[in-house]
């Protein structure tokens, strides 16, 4: 399936973005056997977004949810490759330094 080896790719490259211990955990919540975790996860994370007005949690929650949900449904996966190509667009990525 093309949409889902594209998707793959932009989520892989929006992850290199992200600070370790986030990439680390999706990366582990995208495993085929954590399916018990994950979808529960991008459902917590679904709702906490839509309570983004209170402290700590945010609208940043309800895209990150959402991908998780697209591992389970392929649906979703051709909307959220093309966000995900938008926020490539919109958040250029940081120069590599020496590590």
């Amino acid at each position: 399936m093309p949409h889902r080896a594209d998707f793959e790719t932009l989520l892989h490259r929006f992850e290199q973005r992200l600070p370790e211990w986030i990439a680390r955990k999706s990366r582990a919540l995208r495993e085929p056997h954590a399916r018990m975790w994950r979808i529960p996860a991008a459902g917590l994370l679904i709702f906490g977004g839509f309570l983004g007005f209170l402290p700590i949690l945010g609208f940043w929650m309800v895209p990150l949810g959402l991908v998780l949900l697209a591992v389970d449904l392929p649906a979703l996966q051709p909307p959220l490759a093309r966000m995900l190509r938008w926020i490539e667009r919109r958040w250029p990525a940081a120069p590599q330094g020496p590590k």
